[in-house]
């Protein structure tokens, strides 16, 4: 009895032993690992918020070498002051900051991006701020606090602003960082400042706590800087329970046995003097390592009963040599079945021998039916390849019609002088179709320059000439507008207007216009009056042109198959389908686009956008004349 209660006795021990090993194995591979991925979050994070605030740390210092910023801070009339405000609301505006503004030395704001809002800067005095009083004395300054007029926290950054060798006043830019704490909101994470205090978290409750105790020279400062508006910054209840390498440190955040616990991992900014700390919880990690113990245990106990099972069976040997005798019956049996499972297998292998046949029969048609769609569809291209060949001749070959039937007159007439204008176009007309037939080809590829120039003036110039006969009776007004002021003004073609250039080759733009052009000509043929209208928007970085008639419009059906290659409406013989397809196709291949609509008061609208050539600065509306 004793031998047994000593045998169980060790048992236990090498249970709790073992399951103990176990756990702090799994527990200490579990903290690295969440240590080595806090370390890799902290240092993600720590960079994307150092990122954002380097993009703003040279704005303050270009703000403050601004004439408007010098010459209000040296001359603060009322035309300054508006004009200054109006440059810091635009700035304001395309940074994406929260906030821009002056200080004078004074430490009153006189000129703001938010002007004429209601909480509006100017006339704050800020002369209290730390980040007014390191930029007057020649530094920069840097600073996050509650604002006092907003109420809304943000980063400040601050430059003096210098005349003449002297300041005369800060340029301030104000970042809100609120986005930031919920950036990565999977576990816990915080931004403390040199004093401690947490001013951004992504668990609301914490900010504006302090993860260490204030001295009272500090809690003062904060106080008479109005940095937290001088709300109480109450001790965050950290305990730290250990610290590991790389500074990393178990913690736990609250009261009681049951406050979360948490892996702190910390990085310094740098400049500005902040620290970034995520906190990782350690709960997962004592789940495994506790599931590891008790599956560590489960076969320890398991292991413990199979070597009771091995002694009973030792027990049960003699009895098993009894019942041999059945043994090699069932061995007899055995190999009966093998035998019969030996004849299955081999015939399963001769019907796959005969699947394999098939299937590499099958392979070789497949190959044959592979080579045969190709040479189908190299055909295929040639045919739209002569197609779109066929289309774009189409209205220069009209246009020798007229012109050499002109010239015939001419001749006659024996005015030669416009004979040899006429021969000449004619000579133009056939050099285009042969630059037609090489720029068709690119239909099919796509490596395409993109680096080519093209007036628009001359463009629309040279069209409305190529369609003069068939825009014989339609009403064509042309317009530019300016995109940014709205300003609309009659287009002059025959004029220059060098503001008005589109990065495209100049005989594709033409092909384009050419299609658009004969396509309203096509939608007004039989109206009274048939009318186009043709107007461009010159934007910033974009010219759009926008062809509009006076038809029936575009159905909804047809509206999405519009720039499929051969699908036309026309009826046979009248158009092969392929303008509207080549038209998409330069506009890709130029980097614009080509989009129909209809317009609300009825007719079709076709615009083609077209990226705009940088040219020198030149009112786009004034240019031609």
């Amino acid at each position: 009895m004793t031998r047994r209660l000593l045998i169980l006795f060790a048992l236990v021990a090498g249970l709790v032993a073992a399951c103990g090993l176990t756990w702090s194995i799994a527990w200490q591979r579990g903290i690295d690992i969440l240590r080595h991925n806090a370390a890799v979050r902290v240092d993600r994070t720590a960079n994307a918020l150092k990122s954002t605030l380097e993009r703003y740390e040279s704005l303050p210092y270009l703000l403050a070498e601004h004439p408007f910023v010098q010459d209000v801070l040296v001359s603060p009339g009322a035309p300054n002051v508006e004009r200054a405000n109006r440059y810091l609301e635009d700035l304001n505006r395309h940074a994406r900051a929260t906030a821009s503004y002056i200080i004078q030395t004074n430490g009153t704001c006189i000129a703001a991006s938010n002007w004429h809002e209601p909480e509006s800067f100017v006339g704050a005095g800020y002369q209290f701020r730390p980040y007014f009083v390191d930029a007057v004395k020649g530094g920069v300054g840097r600073f996050f606090g509650i604002g006092t007029v907003s109420h809304d926290p943000g980063y400040y950054i601050s430059q003096p602003v210098r005349r003449d060798g002297r300041t005369v006043g800060v340029a301030v830019v104000k970042l809100n960082l609120e986005w930031f704490q919920g950036a990565d909101a999977a576990e816990p994470l915080i931004v403390t400042d040199d004093h401690g205090v947490i001013f951004l978290s992504s668990m609301p409750a914490w900010k504006y706590h302090t993860v260490r105790p204030l001295s009272g020279a500090v809690a003062d400062s904060i106080f008479q800087t109005r940095q937290y508006a001088q709300q109480e910054i109450p001790p965050l209840p950290v305990t730290i329970e250990r610290t590991l390498e790389d500074d990393a440190q178990i913690v736990r955040v609250g009261g009681g046995r049951y406050a979360p616990r948490y892996l702190a991992s910390r990085r310094a900014m740098g400049e500005p003097d902040w620290q970034l700390i995520t906190l990782a919880s350690v709960d997962p990690v004592d789940a495994d390592a506790r599931n590891d113990a008790i599956v560590v245990g489960f076969g320890y106990v398991t292991l413990c009963l199979l070597a009771f099972y091995w002694r009973m069976r030792r027990a049960r040997v003699r009895e098993m040599m009894r019942s041999r005798e059945l043994l090699q019956r069932a061995y007899a049996e055995l190999n009966q079945r093998v035998a019969e499972r030996t004849a299955d297998l081999s015939q399963a292998n001769e019907q796959l021998k005969k699947e394999v046949s098939e299937r590499t029969r099958a392979e070789q048609e497949l190959r044959s039916a592979h080579d045969e769609l190709i040479q189908a569809s190299k055909l295929a291209a040639l045919g739209q390849m002569a197609a779109g060949i066929t289309h774009e001749l189409n209205q220069p070959l009209a246009a020798l019609r007229g012109f050499s039937d002109n010239t015939r007159v001419l001749l006659e007439r024996g005015d030669q002088e416009l004979a040899r204008e006429n021969l000449e176009a004619i000579a133009a007309l056939t050099e285009r179709m042969g630059k037609i037939t090489n720029q068709l080809k690119l239909f099919v590829g796509r490596a395409r320059p993109r680096s080519a120039r093209a007036p628009l003036a001359r463009a629309l110039r040279n069209v409305l000439a190529l369609l003069q006969k068939r825009l014989a009776g339609v009403e064509v007004t042309l317009t530019v507008v300016d995109a940014e002021t709205g300003t609309r003004e009659c287009f002059d073609p025959s004029a220059e207007h060098p503001a008005l250039v589109a990065n495209c080759d100049d005989l594709r733009l033409e092909q384009v216009l050419i299609n658009l052009l004969g396509n309203a000509l096509d939608a007004t043929a039989g109206l009274a009056p048939p009318r186009i209208e043709i107007e461009i928007e010159a934007a910033d970085a974009t010219l759009a042109i926008s062809v509009r008639d006076n038809g029936p419009g575009i159905p909804d059906d047809i509206l999405p198959r519009l720039f499929e290659p051969f699908f036309t409406t026309k009826e046979m013989g009248h158009g092969l389908g392929l303008g509207l397809a080549i038209s998409s196709s330069i506009a890709r291949d130029a980097g614009g686009s080509l989009a129909a609509r209809n317009a609300p008061d009825g007719g079709a609208v076709f615009v083609l956008t077209l990226r705009r050539a940088r040219v020198q600065a030149i009112d786009p509306l004034t240019a031609g004349s």
